[in-house]
């Protein structure tokens, strides 16, 4: 991904320690983390100095590095920051199997992370021949590079269309309540896509008024029939689609398939802290005895989508 000018990782291991850009910050503030041992790459994952799927699946794998010489209690800690994302749990056990059988943590890591950026490179490369010139595309939360170390999911397409040339504009929901949104912002800024923040609740409105072609997410966890988990409120975002004939991609790579969880029913969602809704860059916006619930995802029925843009292609139907 591009950062001021330069091609740049939403995250890498080097001389011992994961460092971070740290999500928090932006995109008032370019800042890095770094995370030294196991409980600090916990806090990043927990905290959100980094999120999406893939790219905490990158720092388990660089955690299990970090805490190679007690492994099983490495993973139990990793393991227990965040529930619904399935690369996490694949990404420990990936680790777990490679030293088992006496691989280089460290080798291993590594070839799991450049295997990530490999897949979201085919993801955009399959998904953007879905983008056609003058294209309005609707995009949910976050799924670009940062979420992914490089490339992305949902945001993959777009620069890969981009860079041939394409002319596309991007609406990108700021995604309540950490508005994630202003990171796709953030990412399209530096490439030089064309593109709105939008409040989340104003998608319906642009979608009934004929001014969005197509919708791409990402995904957290995709289950054997189809249905996902995804950042809260993109159920919504499928319905209104389907609703209005608009076609709704899910982009993923096949690591977020979980073919042993049948259905949405099943997933686990995680509920996060009062502190999220009431608090915005450190000014409480409500009063001490309001009570909030916060999931932090939501499930989207397999009905509601069009299809799912892998590194093996663009399906109907998930793929194992």
């Amino acid at each position: 991904m591009m950062i001021n000018g330069r091609e740049g990782r939403a995250l890498w291991f080097e001389k011992g320690k994961i460092k971070f850009i740290d999500q928090r910050k932006l995109p008032y503030k370019l800042e890095y983390y770094t995370a030294e041992t196991v409980d600090d790459c916990c806090f990043a994952i927990m905290d959100m100095v980094v999120r999406g799927a893939p790219a905490i699946g990158a720092a388990a794998v660089y955690g299990m590095v970090l805490g190679v010489n007690d492994l099983e209690k490495t993973a139990y800690k990793l393991k227990k920051t965040r529930p619904t994302a399935y690369d996490l749990f694949y990404a420990v056990d990936y680790m777990l199997d490679n030293i088992k059988n006496c691989k280089n943590p460290l080798d291993a890591a590594n070839a799991y992370v450049e295997d990530i950026v490999d897949k979201c490179h085919k993801i955009g490369l399959n998904g953007e021949i879905l983008i056609k010139n003058n294209m309005k595309i609707l995009t949910h939360c976050n799924a670009g590079a940062l979420a992914t170390v490089d490339w992305g999911t949902a945001l993959a397409p777009f620069y890969v269309a981009h860079r041939k040339g394409k002319k596309f504009f991007v609406f990108a929901d700021e995604t309540r309540p950490r508005c994630q949104g202003l990171l796709t912002d953030w990412e399209l800024e530096q490439e030089g896509i064309p593109h709105v923040v939008i409040a989340d609740n104003a998608a319906g409105f642009f979608m009934k008024n004929g001014e969005i072609d197509m919708v791409i997410t990402g995904a957290d966890r995709i289950t054997a029939n189809g249905d996902f988990a995804n950042k809260i409120g993109t159920y919504e975002k499928a319905v209104l689609a389907y609703e209005n004939d608009i076609p709704f991609y899910v982009a993923a790579p096949v690591s977020t398939f979980d073919k042993n969880i049948k259905s949405g029913d099943e997933i686990i969602i995680e509920e996060r802290g009062r502190e999220e809704l009431a608090v915005i860059n450190n000014y409480k916006i409500m009063p001490d005895y309001t009570k909030v619930r916060n999931p932090a995802f939501d499930i989207t029925n397999h009905k509601y989508v069009t299809g799912y843009i892998t590194e093996k292609g663009v399906f109907e139907k998930p793929c194992f």
